[in-house]
């Protein structure tokens, strides 16, 4: 299929069947999507954490306020953005183009200067917002790549991040829970949202174009 075919194809799965699973390979291209997504100036601020264990999806469904695709799911795709831009992650990510790219440049020194003196100035709840947002790229090109895939999935905001974050010892790590994402795979003839045709607004009513 084409990109609008796919895009035409995927929906937000309401019932997921507990018995099929994502094969590794089909999961190993989706996070590889993920992690080629792009960010603001590149740090890569978010992480993405897989569960795939029943018991662990059990906790989680409750955390997720019962919604039955996080129970059911093959794999739960967690997006976990820093919880602040530090001195020590910004150095990092610098360091680790450096070493990558096997040069440097002032241009680019520069900008890691700039970066340093602004963002830990900012505050923490600041960088984690922006952050945030960046995790939210990430969630959509995993929902892309699934639909490519032909695997299903479902982008959530409504669970505890509280809870999750202790369940998966997120806080520890520096990182806070902003989306979910099951995948799986459609329950045929279970799902009430399956049949129901795509609702969108006309492109004349989405789309401004400015000469």
């Amino acid at each position: 299929m084409n990109l609008i075919d796919v895009l035409s194809w995927r929906y937000a799965v309401k019932k997921m069947d507990p018995s099929k699973s994502v094969p590794e390979d089909k999961l190993k291209r989706i996070l590889e999507a993920v992690r080629l997504a792009p960010t603001s100036s590149g740090l890569q601020p978010f992480e993405v954490v897989v569960v795939s264990r029943r018991e662990s999806l059990a906790s989680l469904h409750q955390a997720a306020r019962g919604q039955t695709q996080v129970a059911d799911c093959s794999h739960l795709l967690v997006f976990a953005a820093w919880d602040d831009y530090t001195v020590e992650r910004i150095n990092h990510m610098f360091d680790l183009t450096n070493r990558e790219r096997g040069f440097t440049n002032d241009g680019w020194e520069a900008y890691r200067a700039m970066l340093l003196k602004s963002y830990p100035a900012r505050g923490a709840e600041a960088n984690f917002e922006h952050a945030a947002r960046q995790a939210y790229i990430g969630l959509g090109v995993a929902l892309v790549a699934a639909a490519a895939e032909q695997v299903d999935s479902t982008p959530m905001e409504g669970f505890d991040p509280s809870a999750v974050d202790a369940l998966l010892g997120l806080r520890e790590r520096g990182l806070r829970s902003v989306a979910i994402m099951p995948l799986g795979y459609r329950h045929s003839g279970q799902d009430w949202l399956e049949p129901l045709k795509k609702v969108r607004r006309a492109m004349g009513e989405f789309v401004t174009r400015i000469a």
